[in-house]
């Protein structure tokens, strides 16, 4: 006589992953209706409400420069490359900085990060994201990007720079 499985244990794990499935999209739904935990709302403070307004270049990107995209965000090339490989994630919709992103955005946006670190050939050696936030972090376009940096061995001395051989400045 045949005997019957456990749906808890079956051969393929079916069940479970129904329920892992099932539990994720009651915790994204409830993330979206109620508002996720630990992810306070930010109010813009009047003097960068003139920052966040100034037009997005990322706005006027031709989808012939993106390299590849998700379903809310998209990877193009740095038109100023700090490393051999710089590329920028950016969301298709305007968001100011990663203050109002939320965190399912940031996930899509690190996963596209990942993605293309792995097709670029930095994944193995290392890469640096980057997020800039408002004036003191040298944020300077106000549409929300994750810089994608690698290609070489990345310093601290700004974020940006490397020392080479002797501490000279590697040529870029």
């Amino acid at each position: 006589m045949r005997s019957r499985s456990n749906p808890t244990t079956s051969p393929a794990g079916t069940t479970t992953l129904y329920r892992r499935m099932w539990t994720a999209l009651v915790l994204t739904l409830g993330c979206i209706l109620v508002g996720c935990a630990g992810t306070p709302r930010y109010e813009i403070p009047s003097e960068l409400e003139s920052l966040y307004a100034k037009p997005s270049p990322f706005e006027s990107i031709s989808r012939a420069q993106w390299i590849t995209e998700s379903r809310n965000a998209y990877v193009i090339r740095d038109v100023a490359p700090k490393a051999p490989v710089h590329l920028l994630v950016i969301p298709k919709k305007r968001i100011p900085t990663l203050l109002q992103a939320s965190p399912q955005l940031l996930g899509e946006m690190l996963d596209l990060a990942k993605t293309v670190a792995v097709r670029e050939g930095i994944a193995d050696s290392g890469f640096r994201t980057i997020i800039n936030t408002h004036p003191d972090s040298r944020q300077s376009v106000y549409h929300l990007h994750i810089h994608v940096l690698g290609g070489r061995r990345m310093d601290w001395i700004d974020g940006f720079t490397a020392t080479g051989p002797a501490g000279s400045l590697p040529k870029q």
